[in-house]
């Protein structure tokens, strides 16, 4: 693919259509909070209070952290090194109502559907290994990138949208959005999608809050850049883990029509997380699930 800019004219059809018919055409089910015109915004719903009608994040830091005010463990370990120098961001445009307050957490139970996700990537040292095993057995997943690491590994992008693999925006550098002012917020966000859509010829239509720290400029401004915000329901705590048949077992325990799974593939020493994936993935296919993707 062309790493040229598109034409300004495309980039608005693409967010415009991004914006408009994402959800509408996916068929994701999740909180149906969204905030309208002339109403206050209700805050997302922590982690631990379920809602009635569908599985709760999982919680635990780093990741899994909803509450405001709840730092994550050691954040540093997982936040990549800034880089200096980017180009400006794509330019924002005023968010069409209604704009989400809290993120999707589950697919349409439709043969039962289950979704693999990947964070803080591409890492040369482990995506390739996962995008061989996703190739494997043919099937795709989403990879929520970290700008700063997607910059210099162009090449795995690619070979992401090649597979039919969603890529999406895990922002930039992967602070703590809450504690970030709404400029610093537009820039992690915007730069990321900058930098995939110079790469693959349109910018991701979904995002990520790092930490799974979301607030309401979040919601906001993403929407401005034309992106839905994804939560999830299974953490394989490969961030954590001691040990791939760990990893293993909390996916396989985990797994039900509709979730979505939460795992690594840069940000840490993630062979682990390699290893796993080949493990579970065949046992998933096994046990009748339809591994799938969200697609406009």
């Amino acid at each position: 693919m062309k790493e040229d800019q598109p034409t300004p004219g495309r980039r608005s059809v693409l967010r415009t259509a991004a914006c408009l018919g994402a959800v509408a055409t996916v068929g994701l089910i999740a909180s149906e909070q969204v905030r309208r015109p002339g109403k206050e915004p209700v805050p997302s719903p922590a982690p631990t209070a379920a809602p009635a009608a569908g599985p709760t994040v999982a919680a635990g830091p780093p990741h899994g952290l909803a509450q405001a005010g709840v730092r994550p463990r050691k954040a540093s370990a997982y936040r990549l090194q800034p880089m200096t120098g980017y180009a400006a961001p794509p330019v924002l445009r005023r968010a069409a109502p209604p704009v989400r307050t809290s993120p999707f957490l589950k697919v349409a139970d439709v043969g039962r559907a289950l979704v693999l996700t990947f964070d803080d990537g591409p890492d040369p040292r482990y995506t390739p290994a996962i995008l061989k095993t996703l190739r494997k057995h043919a099937v795709q997943a989403m990879f929520f990138v970290c700008g700063e690491m997607a910059t210099y590994n162009r090449d795995l992008l690619r070979e992401m949208a090649d597979d039919g693999h969603v890529v999406g925006n895990h922002s930039w550098s992967h602070p703590r959005i809450p504690d970030l002012p709404p400029s610093g917020i537009r820039r992690e966000l915007g730069r990321t999608s900058e930098v995939v859509e110079r790469t693959l010829g349109e910018a991701p239509l979904w995002y990520r809050a790092p930490y799974g720290a979301w607030n309401r400029l979040s919601f906001e401004i993403g929407a401005e850049l034309g992106m839905e915000p994804l939560g999830w329901t299974v953490d394989s705590h490969d961030w954590t883990a001691r040990g791939t048949a760990t990893i293993v077992r909390r996916v396989l325990d985990g797994a039900a029509p509709g979730v979505i799974v939460l795992s690594h593939d840069a940000g840490g020493e993630r062979s682990q997380s390699v290893a796993a994936l080949r493990s579970y993935l065949p046992e998933l296919l096994v046990d009748g699930y339809r591994i799938t993707v969200p697609r406009r």
